[in-house]
């Protein structure tokens, strides 16, 4: 039996985290994913399984701000544009899922930013 690699660990850690973690539309979820280069994070209603809204470090209206900029700090720009894309569509709960990444860097970059902008989790 081969090793299991570090992509397998963390589908393995998101996988015992959704057991427990779903959204709804009174309170859809808030899920990151954190490649090496960029974040995505998206508002999702699990209930009739759809993404409400969604930002990204390739998002058309962050691409020239977050050229330069380190990736902590890229993050908390996704973090606070995901939070008032939510707000406009009068969502103001969501449940955060870091997708079996550690809470800590840039998931916890762009939790601090959506927080700060309005979202409560």
């Amino acid at each position: 039996m081969a090793k299991n690699n570090r992509s397998e660990a963390r589908i393995r850690r998101h996988n015992r985290v959704r057991k427990t973690i779903s959204g709804t539309s009174a309170k859809p979820r808030l899920a990151v994913f954190r490649s090496l280069a960029e974040i995505y994070a998206q508002v999702i209603d699990d209930e009739q399984g759809v993404t409400l809204t969604a930002a990204s470090t390739i998002d058309h209206e962050l691409r020239g701000k977050v050229e330069g900029l380190k990736k902590v700090e890229q993050a908390a720009l996704v973090g606070e544009l995901v939070a008032q894309r939510a707000r406009g569509k009068g969502i103001d709960q969501v449940v955060f899922d870091r997708g079996g990444f550690r809470f800590s860097g840039r998931v916890k970059a762009l939790a601090d930013a959506a927080r700060k902008a309005g979202l409560n989790f």
